[in-house]
């Protein structure tokens, strides 16, 4: 493919990823938009210990991708990865609807298919997620400006995928029986999974026509096969593995028994240091490479704060639409789960007009650097928060807020999303080296983990019912004092991340 040619359009692969991760994500989010409620109406969980037991699952999604990543990277490539990942997922939804069609007659074992089928989906996830996302890239030859761009259309595959979910799986679920709800979340996997085996074989290639996500021993490694052989050799010596194994179980301790975390919260902060500390002690790794692992690894911190923030909208935003939001139109009251609707249709919407305002600026050179768009993300999250505290000020426990309060957080707290997370993606993807692609995408998804767990952790501090919450010996007695902690702490990052977002530009080494 010559360069003239590379540069019309976008090759026909982007399109089978789009659509694998649109169907993925469908049944992701389709079963997340009613995984509280279902807790809290179905299984009888009080409200806290659903959103500790969200936080806890949704951190498991996103620390699995990096026992993902190193299977991929090590063992089954891409392609195997992905096929027994959505396989695994669609089995963990179809034991969700086992789980909710027996919950009238049978509560116990309901709740023990509930922990099967979450298992499940914590395990299929893993090994999906991570490899999916480090394929796009390499659709594209080195330095081929498009793929910020990809990245952002592959982000809309996403949202598209969870714009549907809520709207169908929440339907079924709210108005007609859950079990539906998690049967519709299972088919649109299967049908990710058809359509990747598919296609996989025609459009899946390099712009030199080789295929994708084949087994490491047959693809073509950018490094020398002395670096590679180095790798091998020292990547996992028995000093440096007995080191961070000591360091995993100090973290261990730590987590467990100072700070006070509960076992899976632990597993998830002490895995995402350990593991972090692990990769970037490599002795293979080059000064520059290093350099840039650790840009990705500042990026990561500050992604925790965006999402812990972000993801209350599967928690307590859900909660906060349910009972304090007025959900009627015309004398129809809109199910709660629809407003998880609301951000990847923005997405959708929104998607277009941010990439063509990146490649508009990056014609002229004055694109932002990748942090720097980060930072603004991170700023217009606070911005939304601030939004619903304003809408909130005053309102009593028994007293419903028009919806369009929740709709303009949700659409301001999009634009930061398309700020930071496809920009994120496609940083990890330029930024890592070629042998190491897949393991650091699974350490990005780490700081979703821990982003997930925190999430969960601050939803608890959710104020139902008028009952005050406390963080830090302040009263969280109201609304307006629980969003009004998320207004302030994503402002602080945000303004820390723009001035440190010079630095890490120098620490990319010419890659933006």
């Amino acid at each position: 493919m010559t360069e003239t040619t590379a540069q019309k359009g976008h090759p026909k692969g982007l399109f089978v990823l789009f659509f694998t991760e649109m169907w993925e994500r469908f049944s992701y989010y389709g079963m997340r938009a009613i995984l509280v409620l279902f807790m809290t109406k179905m299984l009888q969980f009080d409200p806290k210990i659903a959103s500790g037991f969200y936080g806890n699952f949704t951190a498991l999604v996103y620390l699995t991708p990096l026992i993902g990543g190193f299977i991929c990277d090590r063992y089954w490539g891409n392609r195997k990865s992905i096929f027994w990942g959505g396989i695994i997922m669609a089995i963990g939804q179809f034991v969700l609807f086992f789980c909710a069609s027996m919950v009238s007659t049978n509560l116990d074992m309901a709740k023990i298919l509930f922990a099967v089928g979450l298992t499940a989906l914590v395990i299929g996830n893993g090994l999906f997620k991570p490899n999916i996302s480090t394929m796009v890239n390499r659709l594209y030859a080195p330095g081929d400006t498009r793929v910020d761009g990809a990245f952002t259309i592959f982000y809309m595959g996403i949202n598209l995928g969870a714009f549907f979910s809520p709207l169908i799986c929440g339907s079924l679920a709210e108005k007609v029986d859950y079990r539906w709800g998690f049967l519709a979340a299972g088919v649109g996997m299967i049908c990710g999974v058809i359509m990747f085996q598919l296609l996989k074989d025609k459009y899946i290639l390099t712009p030199t026509g080789e295929k994708i996500g084949m087994k490491p021993e047959k693809k073509v490694a950018e490094s020398k096969a002395d670096a590679v052989d180095g790798l091998k050799k020292s990547e996992f010596s028995m000093a440096r593995v007995g080191l961070w194994a000591v360091i995993y179980a100090i973290l261990w301790l730590v987590f467990l028994f100072v700070v006070g975390f509960n076992p899976i919260s632990t597993l998830v902060f002490a895995t995402s240091l350990a593991a972090s500390g692990f990769i970037i002690t490599d002795p293979t790794l080059t000064a520059i490479e290093r350099s840039r692992i650790i840009v990705i690894y500042m990026a990561a911190f500050f992604v925790i704060f965006f999402w812990s923030a972000f993801e209350q909208a599967g928690a307590s935003l859900t909660l906060f639409a349910d009972q304090q939001t007025d959900r009627h139109i015309l004398g129809w009251e809109m199910p709660a789960s629809w407003f998880q609707s609301v951000n990847p249709l923005a997405v959708i919407v929104l998607a277009p007009v941010l990439a063509g305002l990146w490649t508009g600026l990056g014609k002229r050179k004055r694109e932002p650097a990748s942090p720097l768009k980060q930072a603004i993300g991170l700023f217009l999250l606070s911005a939304g928060f601030f939004v619903i505290a304003t809408g909130v000020k005053g309102v009593g426990v028994n007293m419903k807020i028009s919806m369009f309060w929740l709709l303009s957080m949700y659409i301001l707290h999009t634009v930061g999303e398309l700020c930071l997370s496809p920009i994120g993606l496609s940083m990890v993807a330029r930024l890592s080296p070629v042998r190491l692609a897949s393991l650091l995408m699974g350490v990005w998804f780490l700081a979703n983990a821990m982003a997930n767990d925190f999430a969960g952790m601050l939803s608890k501090l959710y104020p139902a019912d008028g009952i005050a919450t406390h963080l830090f010996g302040m009263n969280v007695a109201t609304m307006y004092d629980f969003f009004m902690i998320f207004v302030v702490f994503s402002g602080v990052a945000a303004v820390i991340l723009f001035l440190l977002s010079k630095m890490m530009l120098k620490m990319m080494h010419g890659l933006r």
